[in-house]
């Protein structure tokens, strides 16, 4: 995919606006990278019908689907990028801070939801590590801000932004891998 396939956030937004989705850019990417992240497979089914949202809004037109589509393929790709290249769809650095802070709690909580949906499969094994990140970033999604210092609440939201951004990488790679060897029978 080239630059220019990459489904960005103002773009993601329209469309679930004209999807009636009740829900913004962030938490529907959190969504679909926690259900990646936690073993869900989309199949044949559409983005929508995998992270039940399906009939809520309006029936998506093919320009929608194809832009969903190129949304979960990206995502997925970026899960599993070698290179660590995985960044989660937030408003751009230029908006306010206070509404990139809130848009990540949102990423969060979508990223719980879809991660809930993905089932409980591989989620019994996880490392210690992986349960604690968990449970961290429930503690992000639960979490409202207070700002004071302008360049100590930049540098605040872009630890925490890093911090999710390895968590989810690490939670698809550990439920991939158990994934792989729940697979792996012996015959």
């Amino acid at each position: 995919m080239t630059a220019h396939d990459l489904v960005g956030y103002d773009e993601l937004d329209a469309a679930i606006v004209r999807l009636k989705l009740g829900s913004d850019a962030s938490e529907l990417h959190g969504s679909l990278c926690g259900f990646l992240a936690g073993g869900g497979a989309l199949g044949r089914q559409s983005l929508l019908a995998a992270l039940e949202l399906e009939g809520e809004g309006t029936t998506p037109s093919t320009q929608d689907r194809v832009l969903l589509d190129r949304l979960a393929s990206q995502t997925r790709g970026e899960l599993a990028d070698p290179e660590l290249g995985f960044e989660p769809l937030l408003p751009a650095d230029d908006r306010p801070l206070s509404e990139r802070a809130e848009a990540l709690v949102e990423w969060c909580r979508g990223f719980l939801g879809g991660f809930g949906l993905a089932g409980a499969g591989a989620h019994a094994q996880l490392s210690d590590e992986a349960q604690e990140i968990l449970r961290d970033l429930t503690t992000i999604a639960g979490s409202a801000f207070d700002f004071g210092d302008e360049s100590e609440d930049e540098d605040a939201l872009i630890e925490v932004h890093e911090f999710v951004r390895m968590g989810a990488m690490l939670l698809f790679t550990e439920c991939q891998g158990a994934r792989r060897q729940a697979g792996d029978t012996l015959h």
